[in-house]
Formats: structure tokens, C-alpha cells, sequence
């Protein structure tokens, strides 16, 4: 069933009651951790992909793309950049959604210019898919990635017993004066995107994760397994709490939140808070042949002073996903890459 702009006519519930084509879609950031898996799971639900890549000449951002089960028949790879105004016009012309993933996520100390290399990149490149969006009348829904970041820091008192839920949203003064880059980033992003959708009569739902975990399929290591990847022959682990979920979670969520006709507004998708400790404890017992640290560092970062704060997961359950334990997506994690050849052991 269609959906006009306004979104006044329901998604169908089964991406299979669809035609063929009513089941193209765009990914945005399609060579990404969490775009390389939406791609994946879209393709096997019988979807075809326009798929969207700085560079679709290289074969490090294309390759494992291009090598997935139904990408030869169903995957088109098309070259955007999110500062190009324009640029997303085609990927998105004809298709029924639009999943937006793509967006700058750097190491903090590798970041000289945050405005220009984070903040800027984020916002422009957003609203450039949604101007590319709302050219397109049988778009039917837009699905924008966002981030836990962009939820928690409110200056609201956070502690073990607080349950953070959807309607948070950090203040952007307060992420600008913590020097919390990142999380600037997504949350100007974000709201730009909600106002954007709201004044353009577009029917946007926001996915929110938290520490994504999982097997990559890119041949690359991501930001968000790096801290994974740093703990194996560390000599010491951060005093940090994190909120891991499975990749292959956060894809299904976007599939869900698109296909499901009572879908609305934003979906927190997270786990259970961990400490640092917790999560080596975990990967000893998986791995006992690896060395892992065995001493808190005496550093304190930006993250040490978040507490274990409860998020609410009652919404992103009501969409059917079942969530994949911690310690399977960490041993698929460090199995995945083992298998890339991107741990040096």
C-alpha cells in the first residue's frame, strides 16, 4: 500500500505483499558496519538496493558489497557525497524508502577541525538526503540512523537507577562545552532531520544504538569496535560502562521500523549496561589463548563519568526484533575479525 507525503496511508506490514517495484530502496553509507549489514539483510529479503558510496572505484568500500547473495541482479552502487548538494537525487529517485546511515565518525584525537570534519558533514549531508527525498512522491518512509549519543546528555541527573527513554534528547550547548564532538554531531543532525520531515510532510523514523558490536563485513576496523579490538594485548581496560548491541540487531530494527506500519517517531536500540570489566570477563572465558588486561587504567575519560543509567527497550521490542546476547555477538566480533585478518593475533 502506498503512502503519501503526509503519511496518512499505512506501509504494508510484509515487504512480500510488495511488487518488484515497490522494492527498491537506497542505503546511504552502504560500505559501513551497520549500512554493509542493511544491505546484506535487504537483499535477502528480496529488495533491490541503490547503494551509496564515496567511491564506488574502490574496491575496499565496494567488494564485499558487491559479493553478497542477490547483489549481481538487485545491488547498484551509485558515488554521493554528503557536502554535495544534489548528489543523492538519483540514488533515491524511484525508490519506496531510504535508509541514512551515512555519517563522519572519527577517532576524537585524529579530529583537528570538528566543525567542519564532524558537525558540518552530518547536518548538510542530512538534510541533502531529505531534499533529495522529498523530490521522490513514492518515497513512503525515511529511516535516518542516529545514535544513543544523541539521547543521553541532557544534564538531566543520570544514575543506576534511571531509565532513559526516547523522548531524551542531548543538549547540543552542553556536548559543544564537553568537547563530545560525536555526539554533537548526531544530535544537531538529528533534529535537523525532525524538523526538516515534519515542515516537508515526510514520514521519518530515527534509529538510535548504542555501542554497535558484531562480525564486520567490511574489510576495514570500524570506530565502534575499536575498543574491543584494543582491549586484546592491552595492559590495562578504561573505567568505561557501554551499552553494546548486535549489528545484525540494529540492521533488523531499520528493516522493522520500515516495514511496519505502526512505526513512529524514535527506537533506542541497546543493551544492558557493561563495564569494561564485565566485557573482559566475558572474552577470557571465550578466549583463553588471548591476553587481555587484567588492570583498570587510572586515566578518566568523558565516558568514566557516565553511570550505569537503565535505557527503556519497551518501544523496540513492541517491532518483533529479538536481541542477540552479548556474549555471542562478542565472539562473533573477534571470530569476524580474526577471519579479515584484522587482529594481529
Amino acid at each position: 500500500m502506498r503512502m503519501n507525503r503526509a503519511g496518512t496511508e499505512a506501509l504494508s506490514d510484509s515487504a512480500t505483499k510488495m511488487s518488484e517495484a515497490e522494492k527498491v530502496v537506497c542505503v546511504t553509507g552502504a560500505s559501513g558496519f551497520i549500512g554493509s549489514w542493511l544491505v546484506r539483510f535487504l537483499l535477502d529479503r528480496g529488495y533491490s538496493v541503490n547503494a551509496t558510496v564515496r567511491d564506488p572505484n574502490d574496491p575496499e568500500k565496494t567488494q564485499h558489497l558487491l559479493a553478497l547473495v542477490g547483489a549481481n541482479e538487485r545491488l547498484h552502487l551509485f558515488k554521493a557525497e554528503l557536502l554535495e548538494e544534489g548528489s543523492f537525487d538519483s540514488p533515491v529517485e524511484g525508490c519506496v524508502g531510504v535508509f541514512h546511515t551515512a555519517s563522519p565518525c572519527f577517532i576524537p584525537s585524529t579530529v583537528k577541525d570538528p566543525q567542519a570534519e564532524m558537525v558540518e558533514p552530518a547536518v548538510k549531508g542530512t538534510l541533502n538526503v531529505l531534499r533529495a527525498c522529498a523530490k521522490v512522491p513514492s518515497i513512503k518512509r525515511v529511516i535516518v540512523t542516529s545514535s544513543l549519543a544523541a539521547v543521553v546528555l541532557t544534564g538531566k541527573p543520570l544514575a543506576d537507577d534511571v531509565v532513559v527513554n526516547e523522548t531524551w534528547f542531548s543538549d547540543p550547548i552542553l556536548c559543544q562545552k564537553s568537547k563530545q564532538w560525536y555526539m554533537l554531531s548526531k544530535t544537531v543532525a538529528e533534529k535537523a532531520a525532525w524538523e526538516f520531515s515534519k515542515e516537508n510532510g515526510i514520514d521519518m523514523v530515527s534509529i538510535n544504538p548504542g555501542m554497535v558490536s558484531g562480525p564486520p563485513l567490511q574489510p576495514t576496523v570500524n570506530v565502534s569496535l575499536l575498543p574491543i579490538v584494543k582491549l586484546i594485548g592491552a595492559e590495562t581496560f578504561s573505567d568505561a560502562t557501554f551499552r553494546w548491541v548486535d549489528v545484525r540487531d540494529v540492521a533488523d530494527v531499520h528493516i522493522h521500523a520500515f516495514e511496519s506500519s505502526s512505526a513512529r517517531g524514535r527506537y533506542l536500540v541497546t543493551g544492558k549496561p557493561m563495564h569494561s570489566s564485565e566485557v573482559l570477563k566475558i572474552l577470557r572465558e571465550l578466549y583463553p589463548d588471548l591476553s587481555f588486561p587484567e588492570r583498570m587504567s587510572d586515566k578518566k575519560g568523558f565516558i568514566s563519568a557516565f553511570p550505569a543509567f537503565q535505557v527503556s527497550l519497551e518501544k523496540v521490542k513492541s517491532l518483533g526484533v529479538e536481541f542477540t546476547p552479548l556474549e555471542v555477538s562478542l565472539k562473533d566480533t573477534i571470530d569476524g575479525l580474526r577471519e579479515k585478518k584484522l587482529l594481529a593475533v
